[in-house]
Formats: C-alpha cells, sequence, structure tokens
C-alpha cells in the first residue's frame, strides 16, 4: 500500500508538527506540498520527523508560491530536476521517482497562480511530460493551478484534454472548499486509472490550511 498527501499549506514553517499529526500512527510516504511560501534556506530548515526533502522549487523573485515533495523514511527515491521548465506564477514544480514494490512512480506537485499565463502553463507541462513518460512509470501529479473542478470552463477542458492524452485523469470530484455559498476544488490529483485500479482518495480536514488536503492510498499488489 502506497500513500501519498497532498496539501497546500503556506504555515509550513510554524505548523509543521501538526501537518500530519492527526494522520499517526499511519504516515503517508509522500507528502506533495503547495503554496509553501519559502526560499530556499527557509525550506531547507522546515524538520518533519521521519522525512526527508526530496524535491523543491522557490520562487526567486516574487514572495509567496512554491511546490515541495517530502518523503517518509521508508521508500527510495530519486529527485527529477526540471527547474529549467519552471517559471514564477506560470508553472511552479518539482519531481521525484519512487520504487515501491512493483510499482515505479514519478510524483509531480504543481502550482499555478491566478495570474499565470494558462497557455505557458499546458506548454511547459506538455514538454515537462513529453521528457518524463516511459511506459512503465506511473505519474501522480498533485496540482493547485486554480481551476474549479466542480464546474466546467475552457482552462479545465484544456488541461483535461493535454492530461488524457498521457492517460491521466481527474481523480478529485468532492468539494476542497466550502465558504459561505461558495464550493470549490482548485486542487486536484491525476492518476493513471486504467493502472492504477486499485485506489482509494479522501479529504483530510485541517485547520493549517485554507483548503482541505486529500490522502490517496493505491494498493501495490500489481
Amino acid at each position: 500500500m502506497f500513500q501519498i498527501f497532498p496539501s497546500k499549506h503556506k504555515r509550513i514553517r510554524k505548523e509543521s508538527k501538526r501537518t500530519i499529526s492527526h494522520l499517526h500512527p499511519d504516515f503517508p510516504h509522500v507528502l506533495c506540498l503547495s503554496e509553501h511560501h519559502l526560499k530556499y534556506l527557509q525550506l531547507e530548515k522546515v524538520h518533519i520527523e521521519n522525512y526527508n526533502l526530496g524535491a523543491n522549487y522557490c520562487r526567486q523573485l516574487r514572495e509567496e508560491g512554491g511546490v515541495a515533495i517530502l518523503v517518509h523514511n521508508s521508500p527510495g527515491f530519486s529527485n527529477i530536476d526540471i527547474a529549467q521548465h519552471c517559471k514564477e506564477q506560470d508553472i511552479e514544480t518539482c519531481a521525484l521517482k519512487l520504487s515501491f514494490g512493483t510499482l515505479n512512480i514519478c510524483a509531480l506537485s504543481l502550482y499555478r497562480a491566478p495570474s499565470g499565463n494558462f497557455i505557458n502553463f499546458l506548454l511547459k507541462l506538455d514538454i515537462i511530460l513529453q521528457s518524463l513518460y516511459t511506459p512503465k512509470l506511473h505519474f501522480i501529479i498533485c496540482e493547485g493551478i486554480n481551476i474549479n473542478y466542480l464546474n466546467e470552463s475552457e482552462n479545465k477542458s484544456q488541461l483535461g484534454n493535454l492530461l488524457l492524452s498521457y492517460d491521466l485523469t481527474s481523480i478529485i470530484n468532492f468539494p476542497k472548499r466550502v465558504q459561505n455559498t461558495s464550493v470549490t476544488a482548485i486542487y486536484n490529483i491525476f492518476i493513471d486509472v486504467s493502472q492504477l485500479k486499485n485506489y482509494t482518495v479522501s479529504p483530510i480536514i485541517n485547520d493549517v490550511s485554507d483548503h482541505d488536503t486529500q490522502l490517496l492510498i493505491i494498493s501495490t499488489d500489481y
């Protein structure tokens, strides 16, 4: 069983211990964080017990933003350098490869600001996926690109068509934030459901982010 825990977390520096404490004792193998709001030196000083910083991207010119992937001590992993494809606000992403049993996984944490250029985001994402794709590698994309997946839109359609060309589909169909009369799901997870058939995904309500996080559990019996 492989577990991945995507989360928006702009208070990770102050709330790192509470980030996953409510999941004790079954801690996820991977934490995908978006909008951590830290610079490189600040992120390196963040300590979550039994987790290593596997991959990250931090803004250098603007404030806020950024993504990171933390890996539990148990699975082996290797960082994938895709920083050359990143552009602040348009596409902020990092990636790593993991081997878990017979499962070879490429995990990507992805963020696009509301003011980012969506066309540039799509072009860069396509280049990244082309460069990483192999038939035996399973993508798990944890993204926050500010598209509400509960509503139909041109941006949602364009992204869906791009990811479908890599056999990736959305698996989040529940709200991530309910606020007054607003119900949104602007953070999502994409996998190949034809290959990773035995999975469950559920919302995790927390008080360290303005969006609920998700817990994805994938069977490794393949």
